[in-house]
């Protein structure tokens, strides 16, 4: 998939399957290249509700930690649930390999509490220490991206072969929220499962690292923009009430909470990079 960023760069995005031995916990692969360019843009990625391993086989990204202030991004980590808009722009060259995980995906590989990588991009190297090393160097000197999957996913299971408890309770609310599009209350979800209100919240922030409002609101999200990225609507007022927001006021105000910008905005700007990235795959 070739995408052009505002006449200038051409990126080829493309996604690949898991195997079904790791399925349940990845949902796809990804990779990103494109050629350095003289003006780099600051790009805008919007919560999905997903972590991923990311690794730059091309130059690093810079991510601003606010409108003046950025680092660079180590060249293998994982990124954490993101809750707010995220901004990184390429130093150079773009060449990215990532695992997308499922929304709880990550947490039988996890060796800190997922709610302390929240908005983090974590080195491998801390989180699984020299087999972390070993990984960064086997994959980012990988020939191609078939090699760079089979160098993952022997780690992925080599990582389950160490039992780290997979919650049941949380993998079943996840799979209600993406039917319905993330239309659903927590309460719903209580009814529906059977289970203490607050016993819910605290699985969700130990396995998934958001709460079940926070999650149900990002699938709606998503779904939205990918109405939004494909033009199935009418107008914004009819998108915002086929995705089960109350009114416009609602649909605006957690619009702009994940994305920064209101829809109109989004709707008229031309921010490739959140398109890619999206949570259509």
């Amino acid at each position: 998939m070739l995408r052009q960023v505002k006449g200038q760069t051409y990126m080829e995005y493309n996604t690949f399957t898991p195997s079904e031995l790791i399925a349940g916990f990845v949902k796809c692969y990804w990779t990103l290249e494109a050629p350095a360019t003289a003006t780099p843009e600051r790009q805008r990625i919007v919560p999905d509700g997903c972590m991923e391993m990311i690794f730059h086989y091309g130059d690093p990204y810079q991510q601003y930690i606010s409108e003046n202030e950025s680092i660079i991004q180590p060249s293998c980590f994982v990124f954490g649930q993101i809750t707010t808009p995220l901004e990184i722009e390429p130093t150079g060259r773009t060449g990215i390999f990532s695992v997308r995980f499922q929304p709880d995906g990550f947490t039988p590989f996890a060796t800190l509490p997922i709610k302390e990588m929240e908005n983090r991009a974590v080195p491998l190297e801390e989180l699984f220490g020299q087999q972390g090393i070993q990984l960064g160097l086997e994959l980012l000197s990988a020939a191609d991206t078939r090699e760079r999957i089979a160098i993952v996913e022997n780690f992925l299971q080599q990582q389950l072969a160490t039992p780290r408890a997979i919650d049941c309770i949380a993998r079943q609310s996840v799979a209600v929220m993406l039917q319905l599009n993330g239309q659903v209350s927590v309460d719903g979800l209580v009814e529906q499962l059977q289970i203490n209100r607050r016993q819910l919240e605290r699985r969700f922030a130990a396995t998934i690292g958001l709460s079940p409002k926070q999650l149900a609101k990002i699938i709606r999200l998503q779904a939205t923009l990918k109405m939004l990225e494909n033009k199935q609507f009418s107008s914004l007022t009819d998108l915002a009430y086929e995705n089960g927001y109350f009114d416009q006021t609602h649909f605006i105000k957690d619009f702009k909470e994940f994305t920064g910008i209101s829809p109109r905005q989004f709707y008229n700007s031309n921010l490739k990079m959140t398109a890619l990235f999206s949570s259509s795959d």
